[in-house]
């Protein structure tokens, strides 16, 4: 009879979902994974296959929760198109000025994650896509929704609005890690509502 699992699966996922945003997948060493989770070698790989597997995992984890999340700010119908847009913007500031280390923000383990590797690494590269184009539904959506309502005026396609404002989020939490602060992003932020007129 196989023993049962002595540990939170869950809470593991979490810890290691963290170390590997806090340090990246190459950096991330089976001993820091050991160290997060509190749990022996043998236990990681009988539960989670290898570091890819756990790092794939990881991700599809703080996918899930950042963008639903997000989501759920953009479909808020108690708002206009263009303050949902702000009210993105505003989670966005937060999240990276709350979660500081030595004057930097963490970024976003998707925005890591594509930049270390989706050009090499086809398994995450599809995860990645995925939210990507999930994301960029959404903005599109709202953009649309935004030129019948009134509250955006820019006469551009919103599809290339929706990859603006993506790209513009990402570039933010990238800013964040290389130390730019509230005001900065703020500022940001605010740029990028002139470009959409709203």
């Amino acid at each position: 009879m196989a023993r049962p699992r002595m540990f939170d699966e869950e809470s593991a996922l979490n810890a290691a979902m963290r170390t590997f945003w806090e340090k990246g997948y190459e950096a991330t060493s089976t001993q820091d994974l050991c160290d997060a989770t509190g749990l022996a070698r043998s236990s990681i790989y009988n539960t989670f296959k290898s570091k890819q597997d756990l790092f794939e995992r990881a991700l599809a984890r703080y996918i899930e929760a950042m963008t639903t999340a997000q989501l759920a700010v953009l479909e808020d119908r108690s708002l206009s198109a263009a303050d949902r847009i702000r009210a993105l913007f505003a989670m966005v500031v937060d999240g990276e000025t709350e979660h500081r280390t030595h004057g930097r923000g963490r970024g976003c383990l998707t925005v890591n994650a594509t930049v270390e590797l989706a050009g090499r690494d086809p398994r995450a590269a599809e995860l990645l896509e995925r939210d990507t184009a999930r994301r960029l539904s959404a903005l599109r959506a709202v953009i649309e929704e935004g030129g019948r309502d009134g509250s955006i005026t820019s006469t551009r396609d919103a599809g290339a609005l929706a990859r603006f404002l993506n790209a513009t989020i990402g570039g933010m939490r990238i800013s964040s890690q290389g130390g730019a602060d509230r005001a900065v992003l703020e500022s940001v932020a605010e740029i990028a509502m002139d470009a959409l007129g709203g």
